[in-house]
């Protein structure tokens, strides 16, 4: 039987083979974290999510680009919180901004035949709010009125205060009080969910005068 002196055990080949496998180990775990995460990482969110609970997170996501909160505008703009009011001011100079807590949001011709949008914003408490009232028509001869407010603001900050839209005259009072939505949600949102003062053509003509709509707008601080 033949014998050999056995040398000593080489180990450059299995460590440079061990730390090939790490780096390969590690740049997948970066890989995956890079497709784990959303659309909207680079603005801020920091999220990791699976590829099937991404679109679900993304159209809620507080750091998705704010559109133009505009409705019924054919507006494209898109950009950060603190763009709106400076495109707003810029692109859609007709908007009346008026001071104080407590103010009349007056909608003229209310008669107006199909769907209008009447836009107002209110400035208090060092916040922007958008008033909105949309008229739409549901069927032929039978029109809606939806009345908002919108926070120019997260939906964070919005849950920080309070509305109320009052309709008075003929010795007739309506009233609803709620959160104002972040721009973030839109009007539409509240709509679909009932989460606005709604009213038809006849309760709006019993506050209407001639054919004008007054409605008091009052925002406290919760």
């Amino acid at each position: 039987m033949m014998s050999y002196k056995r040398g000593p055990r080489c180990w450059w080949p299995h460590l440079v083979s061990k730390a090939l496998s790490l780096a390969i180990s590690y740049a997948l775990t970066l890989s995956l974290r890079e497709k784990g995460k959303e659309m909207y990482a680079s603005a801020g969110c920091l999220l990791s999510l699976h590829h099937s609970e991404k679109p679900e997170h993304e159209e809620v996501c507080e750091f998705r680009p704010y559109t133009c909160p505009c409705p019924g505008a054919s507006c494209k703009w898109q950009g950060s919180l603190e763009a709106v009011m400076p495109h707003l001011m810029h692109a859609h100079k007709s908007i009346t901004t008026l001071q104080g807590e407590d103010i009349v949001f007056l909608a003229t011709d209310i008669n107006l035949p199909g769907a209008v949008d009447w836009v107002m914003m209110q400035s208090c408490f060092g916040h922007h709010f958008m008033l909105v009232l949309e008229k739409q028509e549901k069927y032929e001869g039978h029109q809606q009125f939806f009345a908002i407010v919108l926070l120019i603001g997260t939906r964070k900050q919005a849950e920080n205060f309070a509305y109320r839209l009052e309709l008075n005259g003929n010795r007739r009072r309506l009233t609803w009080e709620a959160t104002p939505r972040s721009i973030h949600d839109g009007v539409a949102a509240a709509i679909m969910n009932s989460d606005c003062l709604v009213f038809d053509t006849s309760i709006a003509h019993l506050f209407a005068d001639n054919g004008n709509l007054g409605i008091n707008v009052t925002i406290s601080m919760c």
